[in-house]
C-alpha cells in the first residue's frame, strides 16, 4: 500500500471515528437528561396537591409548571365542552375538555379524561355532567404545538386534534374570556357518577432509549476499527504496490 493511499484512509477513517464517538457521548448525554427529566416528572406527580393560584402565578413567572399536581374546587360549564379526538385501549373517542370557574372567578380548561364516540354525546352519559361543585384533582399540562402530521383543528364543528389552548378559550368564550389559566390540568382519575369520562389519561412512560443508542454508536465505532485494522493489515502483507 502506497504511504499516501494509508494517510487518505486513515485520514478518513479518523473522521469517521470521531464522528461515531462523538454521536455515542452524546447518546448518553441525552440519556443522563432523560433519567433527570424522569425523576423529575415522578417526583412532581407525587408530591402534594398545590393550588390554582399557586400554579398560575408560577407559570406567568416562566417556571415550567408541566406535571405539577394540583388540587382544584370550583364548577363547570358543562355547556361549553369540547372533544379532543383520542383513542383508549384500542377504542377510538375523545378527551373531553371542560372549563371550570372556581369561587374566585379563576377558569381553568380541565380535560375530565376519555369517552368512547358512542358516549361523545352529553346526553349519553348525563350523570357525568356534574352540576355541583367538585374538587379536581390533575396534573398541569402546557399547550400543545400541531405537528407536522396533525390536522388542524376545526373550532366551528369542534372538532379539535391538538390542544391550542387559546383557540378553545375563545371557542368557549366568544364574547370575550376570562383570564383562563395558561395550562390545562389533566384530572385524575376519579368516581364520576356513571363512571364517565375516565381520568388519569396522563402518559407517564417517557420512551429512554438513549444508552441503546449509544451503544449502537460505540458498537459501530469498533467494528470501523477492526475493518479498517484488517484492510490494512491485508494490504500490507501484499508488500509496496
Amino acid at each position: 500500500m502506497r504511504a499516501r493511499g494509508l494517510l487518505l484512509l486513515t485520514a478518513i477513517t479518523a473522521g469517521a471515528l470521531a464522528v461515531l464517538i462523538g454521536l455515542g457521548v452524546w447518546q448518553l448525554q441525552r440519556l443522563q437528561w432523560k433519567e433527570g427529566l424522569i425523576a423529575e416528572i415522578e417526583a412532581r406527580t407525587k408530591a402534594p396537591p398545590i393550588s390554582l393560584e399557586e400554579a398560575v402565578q408560577r407559570a406567568r413567572k416562566g417556571e415550567d409548571v408541566s406535571y405539577l399536581r394540583l388540587r382544584v374546587d370550583g364548577r363547570f360549564d358543562n355547556g361549553k365542552e369540547r372533544y379532543l379526538f383520542a383513542t383508549a385501549d384500542g377504542s377510538v373517542g375523545c378527551h373531553v375538555i371542560t372549563p371550570l370557574t372556581t369561587a374566585k372567578g379563576e377558569v381553568v380548561l380541565v380535560d375530565r379524561g376519555f369517552v368512547p364516540d358512542a358516549l361523545k354525546d352529553p346526553a349519553a352519559r348525563a350523570e357525568g355532567e356534574i352540576p355541583d361543585a367538585v374538587t379536581v384533582t390533575g396534573l398541569a399540562r402546557v399547550p400543545e404545538r400541531q405537528g407536522t402530521f396533525v390536522p388542524d383543528n376545526n373550532p366551528k364543528r369542534n372538532r379539535w386534534f391538538w390542544r391550542d389552548l387559546g383557540a378553545m378559550a375563545t371557542s368557549m368564550f366568544p364574547s370575550g374570556a376570562p383570564d383562563v389559566a395558561p395550562f390545562f390540568l389533566e384530572a385524575e382519575k376519579s368516581d364520576i357518577p356513571g363512571g364517565w369520562p375516565v381520568g388519569g389519561q396522563t402518559q407517564l412512560d417517557l420512551p429512554n432509549p438513549h444508552l441503546q443508542y449509544a451503544i449502537t454508536w460505540f458498537a459501530i465505532a469498533f467494528c470501523l476499527v477492526v475493518i479498517y485494522v484488517l484492510y490494512v493489515r491485508s494490504r500490507w502483507g501484499r508488500g509496496p504496490a
